[in-house]
C-alpha cells in the first residue's frame, strides 16, 4: 500500500520534472566554396544526445535550399496564395537551372555504419540502425553538397545591395524532437525551430572574402580582415583561399555573409560584448547606426536580460531583416530611420528567439510579436523620443485585421493563413499588442517584471505560450488563462460600449472577450473620476491603481451589462483613456452630452 501510495503521488512530479527537457546536438562541419560555381561540398558530424524520456528511432533533417526550384513548395504556394510574399511571388517558378538551389546528402552514418534515408525535397528522414535510448548519445555523420540558389528568400547569391553571399539555413540541420515530438515542417515561406548545441565550423573560401556571422573566430591572426589586433600585418599573397574557423556555443543556428567588398567595423558594446557590423554600401549610415546599436542592447540588457555571448554581428545582406544566432542580415540603409527600426527588431530577436526559443511556426506571434513590442522601446529610448502611445502602430494595425473578415487564431501553423496580411498582423502587431495590453492588465512595472522572469526562468528553453502565462501569473497574482485562450486562441474581438441613462452609466459587453474596464467621467463641474472594474476571470485586480481610481465589484463574464450610478451629472465618460486597450470600435468607447 506504502509502495502504491509513492508511485501514485510521485508520478506527475517526476512527469512534472521532465516537461522541460531538450535534445543536444554539437556540429562539427567542414565546407569548401566555389564563388565562381557558387558550389559547396562539406562534411558533418553531430554528436546527439536524447534528453528526452523516448527512444529515439528515427531522424529527420532540414535541407532549406531544395526550396529554391521550380515546383516546390515554396513556390507553388507563392504562386496559389492571393497575395504572396513581394520578395518570392512568382520568381522560384522563374529560375534558370543555374540559379536553383540544391542541397543533397550523399552518404549518412550512425556511429560509423551507414543509414537507410530517403529524402523529400525539404525534408529527409533516416531510420536508425540502433534506437537511441533516453540518456545516450549517437554520432551521426554525412557528406553534403549544395549550390547556393539566386537570392529570393532569406539565402541566396548577388543579394539586391550586391553581397555575394548569405548563407542562411545552408547545411542540412538537425530538426527539433520535443515534447510534442518531431518538427520536419517543409520549408514553404516561415520560420525555424533548432536543436540547441554548440558549433564549430571551417569555412574555406576564396581569401578575398570577408565573412561574419554565427560564431567567435579561432584563428584570426591567420584570417585578418578587422578580427585581428591591429598591430599585426598579415599578408595573404601566396594562398587562394582561407580556412575560417568558428566556434558558437549553445545555439541553436549557424549563418554567415561573405562578400569582396565589406568592410569590417568592431565596437563595444555593454558588457564587453563585440559589435561586429560588415557592410559595403550606405557607408555612412551604417556608421551612424553604430553607437544606437549599442544602446539598443543595452535597453534589452537592462529590460529583459543580460545577453549572454560576448559578439554580435549586424551584417549587410539577406532579402530584408532577418534574426540568426548571435548575428543579423540586414539589407538597405538607404533610410536610416528603417536601417535603425529593422536591426531594432533583429536585435530584439537575439532575446525572443535565440535564448528564449520558442517554437516559431506554431507561435510566431511569441517571437516576432514580443520583439516588435520591445523593439519600440528600445528605439525609442536610444533615439530620446516619449510618445503618448509607442505601440499605435500595432494597435491600428491589428483592429484593421479584426475587422477584415480574414483574421485567423494565432495557434494557426504559420504556413497555413489563408492570407500573408493575415499571418504578418497576427504575428507581429497581435503579438505585440498581447504584451501591451497584459500590461494594461497587470500594469507596465508587473510586466516588466514578467519579462525578466520569463527570461531568467526560460532562456536556452523553448518555452511555450502556457510557459509564458504561468510566469505572468505567478508574479501578478492574477488568473490569466482566460486572456491567452480568447487573445491567441480565437479570432474574437474585444469591444465595449458606454451610455448615460438616468443617472447611471451602462456598459455593454458586445465582443466575447473579456477584459477590465477603466473609465474616467467628466462631470458638469469639469472634475474628474476614475473608475476600474476588474473582469472576473482575473479573481483579483491590477495592483498598480493610482489612488485617484474608484474600485468597482467584477464584472461577471456573461453578464452582457454593467452599471452603476453617479451622484452628479456628467458630461463625458471615456473607457481606456490610456489607449492600451485593443478595442475594435472605438467610436462608441466615448460617450459625450
Amino acid at each position: 500500500m506504502k509502495i502504491f501510495f509513492y508511485l501514485f503521488f510521485s508520478l506527475p512530479c517526476v512527469l512534472l520534472s521532465q516537461s522541460n527537457w531538450q535534445q543536444n546536438a554539437d556540429y562539427k562541419m567542414s565546407v569548401d566554396i566555389d564563388v565562381e560555381s557558387f558550389q559547396f561540398n562539406g562534411t558533418q558530424e553531430i554528436l546527439y544526445t536524447n534528453n528526452s524520456p523516448d527512444t529515439i528511432s528515427k531522424v529527420y533533417y532540414h535541407l532549406y535550399f531544395n526550396a529554391f526550384k521550380p515546383g516546390s513548395q515554396m513556390d507553388v504556394r507563392s504562386l496559389n496564395i492571393s497575395d504572396p510574399d513581394s520578395r518570392v511571388k512568382d520568381r522560384i517558378s522563374k529560375l534558370d537551372k543555374n540559379e536553383e538551389g540544391d542541397l543533397s546528402v550523399f552518404e549518412l552514418k550512425q556511429d560509423g555504419k551507414p543509414l537507410f534515408f530517403e529524402q523529400q525535397e525539404t525534408v529527409l528522414l533516416a531510420r536508425l540502425n540502433k534506437v537511441l535510448l533516453p540518456g545516450k548519445k549517437t554520432k551521426l555523420t554525412l557528406l553534403f553538397e549544395g549550390v547556393v540558389p539566386k537570392q529570393i528568400r532569406r539565402s541566396g547569391r548577388n543579394n539586391k545591395d550586391g553581397v555575394a553571399l548569405s548563407m542562411t539555413q545552408w547545411y542540412p540541420k538537425l530538426a527539433e524532437y520535443d515534447f510534442e515530438g518531431w518538427h520536419p515542417n517543409p520549408y514553404i515561406a516561415r520560420e525555424f525551430h533548432g536543436v540547441w548545441g554548440d558549433y564549430e565550423v571551417k569555412i574555406t573560401i576564396d581569401k578575398n572574402y570577408i565573412l561574419g556571422g554565427t560564431g567567435y573566430l579561432q584563428n584570426s591572426n591567420e584570417i585578418g580582415y578587422g578580427y585581428h589586433p591591429k598591430n599585426k600585418t598579415i599578408n595573404h599573397s601566396e594562398k587562394e583561399k582561407l580556412t575560417w574557423h568558428f566556434f558558437a556555443p549553445n545555439v541553436h543556428d549557424f549563418t554567415w555573409a561573405a562578400d569582396p567588398d565589406f568592410i569590417h567595423d568592431v565596437v563595444k558594446g555593454p558588457n564587453d560584448v563585440d559589435l561586429h557590423f560588415l557592410y559595403k554600401t550606405n557607408q555612412e549610415n551604417w556608421r551612424k547606426l553604430q553607437p544606437h546599436s549599442v544602446g539598443l542592447m543595452k535597453y534589452f540588457n537592462e529590460n529583459i536580460g543580460k545577453y549572454p555571448w560576448k559578439q554580435y554581428s549586424i551584417i549587410q545582406g539577406g532579402d530584408g531583416g532577418m534574426e540568426y544566432a548571435m548575428s543579423t542580415l540586414i539589407t538597405g540603409g538607404e533610410q536610416y530611420s528603417r536601417l535603425l527600426g529593422t536591426t531594432s527588431h533583429e536585435m530584439a530577436h537575439a532575446w525572443f528567439q535565440h535564448i528564449l526559443a520558442n517554437n516559431e511556426a506554431k507561435h510566431a506571434w511569441m517571437d516576432e510579436g514580443f520583439a516588435s513590442y520591445i523593439d519600440v522601446l528600445a528605439e525609442n529610448s536610444v533615439l530620446g523620443k516619449v510618445p503618448k502611445n509607442p505601440f499605435k502602430r500595432s494597435y491600428d494595425s491589428y483592429r484593421r485585421l479584426a475587422n477584415s473578415g480574414v483574421e485567423q487564431p494565432q495557434t494557426t501553423h504559420s504556413d497555413r493563413y489563408n492570407y500573408n496580411f493575415a499571418y504578418s498582423v497576427s504575428a507581429y502587431s497581435k503579438g505585440s499588442v498581447f504584451l501591451s495590453q497584459l500590461g494594461y492588465i497587470v500594469g507596465p512595472k508587473t510586466l516588466k517584471k514578467i519579462l525578466k522572469r520569463y527570461f531568467n526562468e526560460f532562456k536556452f528553453k523553448h518555452p511555450t505560450p502556457n510557459d509564458f502565462k504561468r510566469v505572468a501569473e505567478k508574479v501578478s497574482d492574477l488568473e490569466l488563462e482566460w486572456y491567452l485562450n480568447d487573445w491567441t486562441r480565437t479570432a474574437e474581438k474585444i469591444d465595449y460600449a458606454v451610455t448615460y441613462l438616468e443617472g447611471k452609466v451602462v456598459l455593454e459587453r458586445k465582443g466575447l472577450i473579456p477584459m477590465p474596464i477603466e473609465l474616467v467621467v467628466t462631470f458638469w463641474d469639469e472634475t474628474k473620476k476614475h473608475y476600474y472594474i476588474p473582469t472576473d476571470l482575473m479573481r483579483g485586480f491590477k495592483k498598480e491603481l493610482s489612488s485617484s481610481f474608484e474600485k468597482l465589484p467584477s464584472w461577471g463574464w456573461a453578464s452582457p451589462f454593467y452599471t452603476f450610478p453617479l451622484q452628479k451629472e456628467v458630461i463625458k465618460i471615456e473607457i481606456d483613456p490610456s489607449g492600451l486597450l485593443a478595442d475594435v470600435d472605438l467610436k462608441n468607447n466615448l460617450y459625450k452630452l
